[in-house]
């Protein structure tokens, strides 16, 4: 019996196999959708805390000081 999954855009059953295009979408329109929804970042992957915006000026003024530091020329200009 072949493996089915649920159309992550509507919910139609799709057959996991060489036949099915656009698996794990059942068409290239809930294909598009679900890209366009990337696009509008209506989804995301979830990552850690939020950074300070304060912290992030902090971190990098740090990182430009190291790169200073650096013994090569082209920071330096």
């Amino acid at each position: 019996m072949p493996t089915t999954v649920k159309c992550p855009t509507c919910d139609t059953a799709v057959v996991w196999d060489a036949s099915s295009a656009y698996r794990p979408f059942c068409s290239e329109r809930c294909k598009l959708i679900d890209l366009g929804d990337w696009a509008a970042e209506n989804h995301r992957i979830p990552d850690k805390a939020p950074i300070d915006a304060d912290l992030s000026e902090q971190y990098l003024a740090e990182l430009e000081q190291e790169f200073i530091a650096q013994d090569n020329q082209f920071f330096k200009n």
